[in-house]
C-alpha cells in the first residue's frame, strides 16, 4: 500500500553533512505524518524527526535538534532529512516512516510503514 525507499547515505568524517531522501508511493491517506528514524547496533531505535504533511509541522529529538532538518516536497512525493555537524554518535541506519493517524504527528509515536534503511557512518 505504501512504499518508502531510501538514499544519499554513506560515510562522512565528524563535522561533515549528508542528505538523506526518501521516495514515497501509494496512499497519501496512508502517508499523513513522516518521520525519520535511526538505530545503532545494540541500541534501540530512536525517532528524530517527523513532519505533517499538511501543514510542514515539525518535531525533533533532542539529540539531533538544531543540527538536522526535515523536510518534505509534496509534488515530488519526497520526504528529506539535511544531517548538518555530524558526530560518530550519529552512525546507525536510517530509516523512513510513514504514519497514517490525522493530528498526531511527533517522535514518540507509532509508524506504520517502513522503508528499508539507509547506512550512516560517521568517524572520527
Amino acid at each position: 500500500q505504501v512504499r518508502l525507499v531510501e538514499s544519499g547515505g554513506g560515510s562522512v568524517q565528524a563535522g561533515g553533512s549528508l542528505r538523506l531522501s526518501c521516495a514515497a508511493s501509494g496512499s497519501s491517506f496512508s502517508r499523513v505524518c513522516m518521520g525519520w528514524f535511526r538505530q545503532a547496533p545494540g541500541k534501540e531505535r530512536e525517532g528524530i524527526a517527523t513532519i505533517y504533511r499538511i501543514g510542514g509541522l515539525t518535531d525533533y529529538a533532542d539529540s539531533v535538534k538544531g543540527r538536522f532538518t526535515i523536510s518534505q516536497d509534496n509534488a515530488k512525493n519526497t520526504l528529506y532529512l539535511q544531517m548538518n555537524s555530524l558526530k560518530p554518535e550519529d552512525t546507525a541506519m536510517y530509516y523512513c516512516a510513514a504514519r497514517d493517524v490525522f493530528g498526531l504527528c511527533g517522535v514518540g509515536h507509532d509508524f506504520s510503514y517502513w522503508g528499508q534503511g539507509s547506512q550512516v557512518t560517521v568517524s572520527s
